[in-house]
């Protein structure tokens, strides 16, 4: 694969992308950004489309780990669980605000394809994801403390409800440092106990 720092391609597409959207930038933003002429970067993508994905791999490759050691603590009941996810989802965001952009211009950028390897590493890590939050509530469910329905369709909403508020989190949407919380963190693990938690 040359010897071009893929790291830093990676950090500098998080950077532009999540910037100016998928649309909006270019290889050559990118490679500029990244210290790399557009030739070097070609070598190691073979299209925007590519390198969009494969910050998502990467990303994925961060967090899945993290969600199956949550989910994986035996010393943890259902809903500690549920708000440790919480916890995990938005310390990586707010870590990385350029991926959670990312993540919320995703749909737009039309990039919904199966066809090639790379979309299927996407993908299936999503569909992991959902499968895995699913396995959640149906244990939540057999303890008696998740509310019933369709373990995965509530998984679904779950996710749901994570990214209409990373929408509106100014730690992930804004540049401004000072930008003060719509609704905090706190009232977030409120809202999905009151909509996932009997009792």
């Amino acid at each position: 694969m040359g010897t071009c720092p893929l790291p830093r391609l990676l950090d500098a597409a998080e950077e532009v992308f999540g910037r100016k959207g998928f649309h909006e930038a270019t290889l050559k933003e990118v490679a500029e950004l990244a210290e790399l002429s557009v030739g070097s970067e070609c070598s190691f993508f073979d299209s925007k489309e590519e390198l969009f994905r494969q910050v998502f791999v990467r990303l994925a490759a961060e967090l899945m780990p993290s969600i199956r050691a949550i989910l994986d603590d035996e010393g943890a009941g259902p809903v500690e669980q549920l708000h440790a996810l919480i916890d995990c989802e938005m310390g990586l965001l707010r870590r990385h605000p350029r991926i959670g952009r990312l993540f919320l211009r995703c749909t737009s950028a039309g990039l919904q394809a199966t066809d090639r390897d790379i979309d299927l590493v996407v993908h299936g890590r999503r569909a992991e994801a959902v499968r895995l939050r699913a396995s959640l509530f149906e244990r939540g469910q057999a303890a008696g403390v998740f509310r019933r329905g369709d373990p995965e369709v509530l998984a679904h909403l779950f996710s749901g409800m994570m990214s209409a508020y990373q929408a509106m989190d100014p730690a992930v949407v804004s540049d401004d440092p000072d930008a003060g919380a719509r609704s905090s963190q706190a009232e977030l693990h409120e809202i999905v106990a009151s909509a996932f938690v009997v009792g």
